[in-house]
Protein backbone atom coordinates (compact mmCIF):
# COMPACT_ATOMS: atom_id res chain seq x y z
CA UNK A 1 0.00 0.00 0.00
CA UNK A 2 1.18 3.57 -0.79
CA UNK A 3 1.96 5.29 1.91
CA UNK A 4 -0.06 8.52 2.66
CA UNK A 5 1.40 12.35 2.57
CA UNK A 6 -0.07 12.28 6.49
CA UNK A 7 1.73 9.35 7.75
CA UNK A 8 2.97 10.06 11.11
CA UNK A 9 1.56 13.33 10.83
CA UNK A 10 -0.30 14.55 14.52
CA UNK A 11 -2.20 17.58 14.86
CA UNK A 12 -2.26 18.58 18.59
CA UNK A 13 -4.76 21.40 19.75
CA UNK A 14 -4.60 22.42 23.47
CA UNK A 15 -8.09 23.20 24.82
CA UNK A 16 -9.10 25.04 27.80
CA UNK A 17 -12.99 26.28 27.67
CA UNK A 18 -13.16 26.16 24.20
CA UNK A 19 -14.81 22.33 22.89
CA UNK A 20 -17.34 24.31 20.61
CA UNK A 21 -14.53 25.62 18.86
CA UNK A 22 -13.13 22.09 18.16
CA UNK A 23 -16.34 20.99 16.55
CA UNK A 24 -16.17 24.12 14.45
CA UNK A 25 -12.13 23.98 13.28
CA UNK A 26 -10.77 20.69 14.43
CA UNK A 27 -13.28 18.47 13.14
CA UNK A 28 -13.42 19.19 9.53
CA UNK A 29 -9.98 19.13 8.93
CA UNK A 30 -9.90 15.25 10.98
CA UNK A 31 -12.58 13.68 8.89
CA UNK A 32 -10.88 15.30 5.31
CA UNK A 33 -7.26 13.41 7.05
CA UNK A 34 -8.36 10.59 8.91
CA UNK A 35 -5.19 8.53 8.34
CA UNK A 36 -3.67 11.76 11.16
CA UNK A 37 -3.33 11.50 14.52
CA UNK A 38 -5.24 13.95 16.60
CA UNK A 39 -4.67 14.93 20.03
CA UNK A 40 -6.49 16.87 22.33
CA UNK A 41 -4.50 18.44 25.53
CA UNK A 42 -7.92 19.66 27.68
CA UNK A 43 -6.50 21.87 30.22
CA UNK A 44 -9.30 21.97 33.17
CA UNK A 45 -11.18 24.62 33.22
CA UNK A 46 -14.84 23.38 33.90
CA UNK A 47 -16.76 19.86 34.84
CA UNK A 48 -19.31 20.15 32.12
CA UNK A 49 -15.91 21.24 29.17
CA UNK A 50 -14.38 18.38 30.58
CA UNK A 51 -17.03 16.36 29.81
CA UNK A 52 -17.69 17.78 26.15
CA UNK A 53 -14.31 17.37 25.56
CA UNK A 54 -14.23 13.65 26.33
CA UNK A 55 -17.68 13.34 24.41
CA UNK A 56 -15.93 14.64 21.26
CA UNK A 57 -12.75 12.84 21.85
CA UNK A 58 -14.70 9.57 21.73
CA UNK A 59 -16.76 10.04 19.13
CA UNK A 60 -14.20 11.16 16.50
CA UNK A 61 -11.04 8.56 17.75
CA UNK A 62 -9.43 11.50 18.94
CA UNK A 63 -6.34 10.85 21.59
CA UNK A 64 -7.26 13.02 24.78
CA UNK A 65 -5.14 13.55 27.16
CA UNK A 66 -6.86 15.24 30.33
CA UNK A 67 -4.98 17.67 32.92
CA UNK A 68 -6.40 18.54 36.24
CA UNK A 69 -5.37 22.16 36.08
CA UNK A 70 -4.64 24.49 33.30
CA UNK A 71 -0.80 23.90 33.16
CA UNK A 72 -1.15 26.88 30.04
CA UNK A 73 -0.28 26.95 26.45
CA UNK A 74 3.05 25.82 25.90
CA UNK A 75 3.07 22.89 28.65
CA UNK A 76 0.11 21.46 26.88
CA UNK A 77 1.63 21.42 23.71
CA UNK A 78 4.77 19.57 25.20
CA UNK A 79 2.41 17.04 26.36
CA UNK A 80 0.63 16.86 22.95
CA UNK A 81 4.01 16.39 21.25
CA UNK A 82 5.29 13.86 23.48
CA UNK A 83 1.73 11.67 23.40
CA UNK A 84 1.90 12.22 19.43
CA UNK A 85 5.29 10.63 19.59
CA UNK A 86 4.57 7.77 21.96
CA UNK A 87 1.99 6.67 18.97
CA UNK A 88 4.11 7.43 15.88
CA UNK A 89 4.24 10.30 15.12
CA UNK A 90 7.15 12.77 13.84
CA UNK A 91 5.98 15.77 11.97
CA UNK A 92 3.39 17.91 14.41
CA UNK A 93 1.03 20.68 13.48
CA UNK A 94 0.47 23.12 16.23
CA UNK A 95 -3.30 24.13 16.00
CA UNK A 96 -5.04 26.69 18.16
CA UNK A 97 -8.91 25.67 18.71
CA UNK A 98 -9.81 28.86 17.24
CA UNK A 99 -7.72 28.49 13.87
CA UNK A 100 -8.99 26.10 11.10
CA UNK A 101 -6.56 24.35 8.16
CA UNK A 102 -7.70 22.85 4.72
CA UNK A 103 -6.23 19.54 3.72
CA UNK A 104 -4.22 21.10 1.40
CA UNK A 105 -2.77 23.85 3.29
CA UNK A 106 -1.73 21.03 5.47
CA UNK A 107 0.01 19.21 2.59
CA UNK A 108 1.81 21.87 1.97
CA UNK A 109 3.28 23.00 5.31
CA UNK A 110 3.80 19.32 5.36
CA UNK A 111 5.67 18.66 2.09
CA UNK A 112 7.86 21.73 3.02
CA UNK A 113 9.21 20.68 6.72
CA UNK A 114 9.43 17.27 5.31
CA UNK A 115 11.77 18.87 2.58
CA UNK A 116 13.96 20.90 5.53
CA UNK A 117 13.37 19.11 8.68
CA UNK A 118 14.85 22.11 10.25
CA UNK A 119 11.71 24.73 9.18
CA UNK A 120 9.65 25.66 11.92
CA UNK A 121 6.47 26.57 8.90
CA UNK A 122 3.71 28.94 9.44
CA UNK A 123 0.55 29.33 6.88
CA UNK A 124 -0.70 32.98 6.16
CA UNK A 125 -3.33 33.51 8.65
CA UNK A 126 -6.52 35.24 7.47
CA UNK A 127 -9.44 36.60 9.26
CA UNK A 128 -12.80 34.87 8.01
CA UNK A 129 -13.49 38.34 5.78
CA UNK A 130 -10.29 37.27 4.08
CA UNK A 131 -8.13 39.80 5.62
CA UNK A 132 -4.88 38.90 7.05
CA UNK A 133 -4.47 38.46 10.74
CA UNK A 134 -0.63 36.74 10.42
CA UNK A 135 1.88 36.53 7.66
CA UNK A 136 5.29 37.36 9.77
CA UNK A 137 6.58 39.36 12.86
CA UNK A 138 9.00 40.80 14.16
CA UNK A 139 10.85 41.53 17.56
CA UNK A 140 12.63 44.43 17.88
CA UNK A 141 15.73 43.96 20.19
CA UNK A 142 16.39 47.23 20.81
CA UNK A 143 13.12 48.17 23.17
CA UNK A 144 11.05 44.63 22.96
CA UNK A 145 8.06 45.86 20.78
CA UNK A 146 6.59 43.41 18.61
CA UNK A 147 5.27 44.34 15.40
CA UNK A 148 3.30 42.73 12.14
CA UNK A 149 5.92 43.65 9.12
CA UNK A 150 3.08 45.51 7.57
CA UNK A 151 2.53 47.52 10.61
CA UNK A 152 6.48 49.16 11.30
CA UNK A 153 7.81 51.61 9.57
CA UNK A 154 11.47 50.47 7.86
CA UNK A 155 13.84 51.02 10.16
CA UNK A 156 17.71 50.46 11.14
CA UNK A 157 16.90 48.69 14.82
CA UNK A 158 17.91 45.16 15.00
CA UNK A 159 15.17 42.41 14.92
CA UNK A 160 14.58 38.99 14.50
CA UNK A 161 11.77 37.10 12.79
CA UNK A 162 9.04 35.44 15.36
CA UNK A 163 6.26 32.93 13.67
CA UNK A 164 2.67 33.00 15.50
CA UNK A 165 1.65 30.19 17.81
CA UNK A 166 -1.42 29.61 16.36
CA UNK A 167 -0.92 27.46 13.59
CA UNK A 168 2.84 25.55 13.32
CA UNK A 169 3.97 22.82 11.33
CA UNK A 170 7.45 21.22 12.98
CA UNK A 171 9.56 17.87 12.95
CA UNK A 172 11.08 15.77 15.32
CA UNK A 173 14.30 16.79 14.95
CA UNK A 174 13.94 20.20 14.98
CA UNK A 175 11.48 19.96 18.25
CA UNK A 176 14.29 18.45 20.04
CA UNK A 177 17.00 20.87 18.62
CA UNK A 178 14.59 23.11 20.89
CA UNK A 179 13.62 21.41 23.26
CA UNK A 180 9.69 22.10 23.02
CA UNK A 181 8.10 25.52 24.32
CA UNK A 182 9.05 26.86 27.35
CA UNK A 183 6.68 26.50 29.83
CA UNK A 184 7.49 29.30 32.40
CA UNK A 185 5.53 31.45 29.89
CA UNK A 186 2.44 30.15 30.68
CA UNK A 187 0.68 31.88 28.08
CA UNK A 188 1.70 34.67 25.31
CA UNK A 189 5.52 35.08 23.91
CA UNK A 190 6.09 31.29 24.19
CA UNK A 191 5.91 31.41 20.01
CA UNK A 192 8.60 34.25 20.57
CA UNK A 193 10.94 32.74 22.38
CA UNK A 194 10.49 29.26 20.17
CA UNK A 195 11.00 31.12 17.28
CA UNK A 196 14.12 32.69 18.46
CA UNK A 197 15.72 28.94 19.54
CA UNK A 198 14.98 27.68 16.57
CA UNK A 199 16.66 30.56 14.53
CA UNK A 200 19.88 30.32 17.29
CA UNK A 201 19.62 26.25 17.02
CA UNK A 202 20.18 26.45 13.04
CA UNK A 203 17.01 26.20 11.94
CA UNK A 204 14.60 28.74 9.94
CA UNK A 205 11.08 30.14 9.89
CA UNK A 206 9.15 30.47 7.12
CA UNK A 207 5.58 31.67 6.50
CA UNK A 208 3.94 29.87 3.56
CA UNK A 209 1.62 32.04 0.73
CA UNK A 210 0.86 28.49 -0.54
CA UNK A 211 -0.95 27.64 2.80
CA UNK A 212 -3.23 29.22 4.42
CA UNK A 213 -5.45 29.19 7.62
CA UNK A 214 -8.63 31.04 9.27
CA UNK A 215 -8.29 32.39 12.69
CA UNK A 216 -11.53 33.77 14.02
CA UNK A 217 -10.69 36.73 15.68
CA UNK A 218 -11.70 36.81 19.58
CA UNK A 219 -12.41 32.82 19.72
CA UNK A 220 -9.41 32.83 21.91
CA UNK A 221 -6.96 36.15 21.95
CA UNK A 222 -3.95 36.32 19.90
CA UNK A 223 -0.84 38.22 19.80
CA UNK A 224 -0.52 41.92 20.29
CA UNK A 225 0.50 42.71 16.65
CA UNK A 226 -3.21 41.38 14.83
CA UNK A 227 -5.96 42.25 16.68
CA UNK A 228 -5.72 45.87 18.05
CA UNK A 229 -8.47 47.81 19.09
CA UNK A 230 -10.18 44.74 20.20
CA UNK A 231 -11.01 44.73 24.05
CA UNK A 232 -8.59 42.35 25.78
CA UNK A 233 -8.62 40.17 28.88
CA UNK A 234 -6.59 40.74 31.71
CA UNK A 235 -4.78 37.71 31.41
CA UNK A 236 -3.91 39.13 27.57
CA UNK A 237 -2.52 42.51 29.46
CA UNK A 238 -0.80 40.76 32.50
CA UNK A 239 1.12 37.75 30.73
CA UNK A 240 2.01 40.41 27.50
CA UNK A 241 3.78 42.61 29.83
CA UNK A 242 5.51 40.51 32.23
CA UNK A 243 6.66 37.79 29.56
CA UNK A 244 7.93 40.79 27.15
CA UNK A 245 10.50 41.24 30.45
CA UNK A 246 10.87 37.39 30.90
CA UNK A 247 12.25 37.03 27.43
CA UNK A 248 14.94 39.70 28.11
CA UNK A 249 15.72 37.78 31.29
CA UNK A 250 16.28 35.03 29.61
CA UNK A 251 18.22 36.27 26.26
CA UNK A 252 19.77 39.81 26.53
CA UNK A 253 22.71 40.64 27.62
CA UNK A 254 22.57 42.91 31.01
CA UNK A 255 23.13 46.34 29.18
CA UNK A 256 19.91 45.25 27.13
CA UNK A 257 17.57 43.86 29.83
CA UNK A 258 18.44 47.88 31.31
CA UNK A 259 17.42 49.13 28.30
CA UNK A 260 14.23 47.10 27.86
CA UNK A 261 13.37 47.90 31.83
CA UNK A 262 14.05 51.31 30.91
CA UNK A 263 10.92 51.17 28.17
CA UNK A 264 8.83 48.88 30.16
CA UNK A 265 6.58 51.72 31.44
CA UNK A 266 5.62 52.70 28.00
CA UNK A 267 5.31 49.50 26.19
CA UNK A 268 2.86 48.32 29.34
CA UNK A 269 0.89 51.66 28.23
CA UNK A 270 1.04 50.46 24.37
CA UNK A 271 -0.18 46.94 25.47
CA UNK A 272 -3.03 48.20 27.49
CA UNK A 273 -4.01 50.70 24.51
CA UNK A 274 -4.41 47.24 21.91
CA UNK A 275 -7.72 47.01 23.69
CA UNK A 276 -8.93 50.66 23.33
CA UNK A 277 -9.16 53.62 25.62
CA UNK A 278 -12.97 52.60 26.06
CA UNK A 279 -12.34 49.69 28.21
CA UNK A 280 -10.09 51.82 30.60
CA UNK A 281 -12.85 53.97 31.09
CA UNK A 282 -14.83 51.30 32.11
CA UNK A 283 -13.26 49.36 34.65
CA UNK A 284 -9.66 49.75 36.99
CA UNK A 285 -9.34 45.53 35.65
CA UNK A 286 -7.30 46.21 33.21
CA UNK A 287 -4.98 48.68 34.34
CA UNK A 288 -4.48 46.52 37.54
CA UNK A 289 -3.56 43.64 35.23
CA UNK A 290 -0.92 45.89 33.84
CA UNK A 291 0.67 46.96 36.84
CA UNK A 292 0.93 43.40 38.39
CA UNK A 293 2.59 42.37 34.80
CA UNK A 294 5.09 45.26 34.86
CA UNK A 295 5.82 44.50 38.50
CA UNK A 296 6.65 40.51 38.02
CA UNK A 297 8.11 40.85 34.82
CA UNK A 298 10.60 43.94 36.45
CA UNK A 299 10.77 41.08 39.37
CA UNK A 300 12.08 38.57 36.36
CA UNK A 301 14.86 40.80 34.82
CA UNK A 302 16.75 40.39 38.58
CA UNK A 303 16.83 36.74 38.03
CA UNK A 304 19.15 34.73 36.07
CA UNK A 305 19.40 31.77 33.83
CA UNK A 306 23.28 31.54 32.55
CA UNK A 307 22.49 28.04 31.39
CA UNK A 308 20.16 29.65 28.83
CA UNK A 309 21.93 32.59 27.72
CA UNK A 310 25.03 30.63 27.25
CA UNK A 311 22.80 27.81 25.00
CA UNK A 312 20.79 30.45 22.89
CA UNK A 313 21.93 34.09 22.62
CA UNK A 314 22.45 34.67 18.81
Amino acid sequence: MAESKFDAVAVIVVNYGSSSLLEVNLLPLSDRVPDMTVVVVDNYSSSQERESVIALCDAHGWIAEMREQNEGFGAGMNIGVAVARSHGASLFLLLNPDAALSEESLASLISEVRADPLLLASPTVLRPDGSVWFDGADLFLDDGRVSARARRSPSLSPREPWLSGACLVVSAELWDVVGGFAEEYFLYWEDIDLSHRVLAGGGRLAVLSSATAVHAEGGTQGVSAHASGMPKSTTYYYYNIRNRLLFAARYLPSAEVRRWRRSAPLVAWEVLLEGGRRQLLQSPRPIVAAIRGLRDGLKRTGRHWPSERTKWLP
